[in-house]
């Protein structure tokens, strides 16, 4: 149970890191100031995050100008991560996301929304004083009914914006949540927060095989923008899903080779806890033995009867620990909002080290009971 539960888990956390970082969509990169370095050693894998230096409104605009690769690329910047947002006498915590965003925002992070619609582009252009709410924000804010938050007015902070539209639910990830989020365009945002904040550039291409050929065109694209000269190391970053869900999922490699250890340790006990029922049971069943003996029973089919059992015992007790740590393992999963997961993998080397304990820990109580001398044996009291 304590084996197949942690491994399941594990397999769940997986599941949510796929499915989080995928809504960004497979086929799409940022271009970032946060610089991301990764050191492999024995130990593990030690990930640093350097400030770069702060990608400009021209910059990004630039960018977006002079990119002539066929894709698709937006410009986005955070305001603020510790915003209120009011709607009468309903308030969130003072942890809510503000972001700016323009026309191809939703389109680049694969945002659908649930109820009313997108910025217009001239709404973008102006800087009108609209949003579009997190589904968490608008669920807070309206008890239960994100539905009746469109065209309604609320406060960000001190000021107020008219709601436009509410966005499906994406779920929290070990890094942000989605949902506790409040979207703005990106000229309101700038006249709100200033201009001093790093703006991020989101491309997604049509065909994720032409992912790497565009990256590789945006980095050289940026580095002419930035006029940095040839041999100079890059004071941005170009950060793709996979990249991040590799960070992720390297960190959860090593929580799974400990409990592999745990498992191990743990069965170690199971040989030596089940060793001793069966020597307990030869000895509390010797008359047993000695009658079968008497009426013909061979060494051999005294050795085979207890292995049988010790198997029989081990085999029983794991599909119950699978079954049992399969539920407690999905348990995990209600809380990452990620379907059931049956670790077919790991069921199958519980039941086959199950059977191996049954084998190791059964074979010299057999043994041992299938040589015991029938006389002595009937004698036994």
């Amino acid at each position: 149970m304590a084996l197949v539960g942690i491994l399941t888990a594990i397999e769940v956390m997986k599941e949510s890191v796929y499915s989080n970082f995928s809504s960004m969509g497979v086929n799409s990169f940022q271009l970032t100031s946060d610089i991301i370095k990764k050191k492999r050693h024995r130990g593990g894998v030690n990930i640093s995050v350097v400030d770069g230096k702060n990608i400009t409104y021209d910059e990004a605009k630039a960018f977006r100008e002079r990119f002539r690769f066929p894709a698709t690329v937006g410009i986005s910047v955070t305001g603020s991560s510790i915003a209120t947002v009011h709607f009468g006498s309903e308030k969130t915590n003072p942890n809510v996301r503000v972001t700016g965003i323009d026309e191809t925002y939703l389109t680049v992070t694969d945002t659908k929304l649930e109820a009313g619609r997108n910025f217009s582009a001239n709404e973008i252009q102006s800087g009108d004083y609209v949003c579009l709410l997190g589904n968490g924000t608008a669920k807070k804010l309206f008890k239960n009914k994100p539905d009746a938050a469109v065209n309604e007015v609320v406060s960000i902070g001190d000021i107020k914006c008219r709601v436009t539209g509410v966005m499906e639910s994406k779920g929290g990830s070990m890094i942000m949540d989605a949902d506790n989020s409040v979207l703005i365009p990106l000229n309101t945002a700038r006249a709100l927060y200033g201009g001093d904040n790093s703006y991020l550039i989101s491309v997604i291409v049509p065909d994720v095989k032409l992912k790497d050929l565009a990256s590789e065109e945006a980095e050289g694209l940026f580095r002419v923008i930035r006029k940095l000269p040839l041999g100079t190391q890059d004071n941005f970053s170009i950060t793709q899903n996979n990249d991040l869900v590799n960070i992720v999922l390297d960190s959860i490699k090593y929580i799974r080779w400990a409990a592999v250890i745990i498992g191990i340790i743990t069965l170690l006990g199971s040989v030596i806890g089940l060793m001793n029922i069966m020597l307990v049971s030869v000895a509390e069943r010797t008359r047993e033995i000695g009658v079968s003996k008497a009426l013909g029973a061979r060494s051999s089919t005294i050795k085979r009867q207890f292995l049988t059992e010790s198997i029989m015992i081990s085999l029983l007790g794991g599909l119950a620990g699978v079954i049992m740590g399969m539920l407690l393992g999905n348990i995990v999963g209600v809380f990452f909002k990620v379907g059931f997961v049956v670790p077919w993998l790991w069921i199958t080397v519980g039941v086959s080290l199950c059977a191996i304990v049954g084998v190791i820990s059964g074979i010299y109580p057999a043994i041992k009971a299938s040589k015991l001398d029938p006389i002595v044996a009937l004698r036994y009291e």
